[in-house]
């Protein structure tokens, strides 16, 4: 077949092999972890978010909250409660970071010139997700520190430990993906920076800081189906050793459900944005 009978969209690039494909996302991804370097205010501002949250809920709100859900007026009992939920927001919150980079992208015109040089399509969002996944657990780190600082003590173990960090890091690659959705659609940096604000603070509307027994019926029916809920309280139990019972499962099919649906999302809005 003659280029001639080709369309735009084929003749625009050839397809690459897998082998070029990778090499084109570890670039992309090297290209992204420096950005962050270069430019740390946002994680900074990310990983200040949920400590200040979490030193408010802990010494301002503890005492009331822990009375009032059961688990004492001891400070610590509460640390150990609202602890999972931070840390869950502290994931929620990197999600910001991808819509904001991807969207800087889209209308600052790099992906135009990507467009004109030998790079695979696929390439400029997995680096994008997968440079945000390593940002998000360095940030997990920060935030656990401060956490063991004001008095969070896990009894889990190194296993536990271990599946609890690639749960969070499983969520973050699908909220990612989510995030890179909202990105491309938004017009503008500022508009690309509140579209993911919902997602961080939804764990807020489940159990991350007070159980849903305590919540009115229609709020309570809202917390116990959203997804965060499932999450945090297979965090809480992989960490404290409550029961967890189907919410593994449950919290497992949720971050399945947001990767799937980000990333046909966000690709066939790449799509539809670069070929226009």
């Amino acid at each position: 077949m003659s280029t001639a009978t080709l369309t735009p969209a084929e003749t625009a690039q050839p397809a690459k092999p897998r082998s070029y494909a990778l090499r084109d996302s570890m670039t992309m991804l090297r290209r992204n972890l420096k950005r962050l370097q270069r430019y740390p205010s946002l994680t900074i501002t990310i990983v200040v978010m949920p400590i200040v949250m979490l030193l408010l809920f802990v010494y301002v709100f503890g005492g009331a909250l822990g009375t009032g859900i059961g688990t004492g007026a001891d400070r610590g009992d509460y640390t150990n409660y609202v602890v999972p939920g931070i840390i869950l927001m502290a994931v929620t919150s990197g999600a910001i970071t991808t819509a904001i980079s991807v969207c800087t992208d889209m209308t600052e015109g790099i992906v135009k010139r990507f467009r004109t040089m030998s790079v695979s399509r696929g390439s400029i969002l997995t680096g994008h997700v997968f440079a945000s996944v390593i940002q998000v657990a360095v940030i997990l780190v920060l935030v656990t520190g401060v956490s063991f600082a004001v008095g969070f003590r896990p009894d889990a173990s190194p296993v536990e430990w271990l599946a609890a960090t690639g749960l969070l890091l499983f969520l973050s690659f699908g909220l990612s993906w989510v995030s890179a959705a909202m990105g491309i659609g938004a017009k503008t940096v500022e508009a690309a920076s509140n579209a993911p604000m919902p997602l961080t603070f939804l764990p807020f509307l489940g159990s991350a800081v007070v159980t849903t027994e305590s919540m009115p019926t229609g709020l309570r029916w809202f917390a116990e189906y959203q997804p965060f809920t499932p999450i945090n309280e297979t965090l809480r139990g992989l960490l404290l050793g409550t029961e967890i019972g189907n919410d593994g499962w449950i919290a497992l099919a949720w971050c399945t459900a947001l990767a799937a649906i980000g990333y046909l999302w966000s690709r066939s809005a790449f799509n539809r944005e670069t070929t226009r």
